[in-house]
């Protein structure tokens, strides 16, 4: 694939294991969807559709793995 232009509800986190690799988060209301697409450079290679009301497991399952990695404490739950 050819690089696309950012969409306009999304970012970027850097990839910390290969330079110029890259993960988009962008949403795309029209379709219903977040995607998640990882770059090298200017190539995609990979993408993941996740249907919105996914989304907070997606951050839960980060949030675990970060916690079980030592890197972090889970949030505190809201009272």
């Amino acid at each position: 694939m050819y690089a696309t232009p950012m969409p306009s509800r999304g970012d970027v986190v850097a990839g910390r294991d290969r330079a110029g690799r890259v993960l988009r988060v962008s949403a795309h209301p029209e379709s219903g969807r977040v995607v998640l697409s990882m770059w090298q450079g200017s190539t995609c290679i990979g993408t993941f559709r996740l249907a919105p009301g996914d989304v907070p497991d997606l951050v839960r399952v980060l949030t675990a793995a970060a916690v079980d990695a030592g890197f972090g404490e889970p949030p505190a739950a809201a009272s």
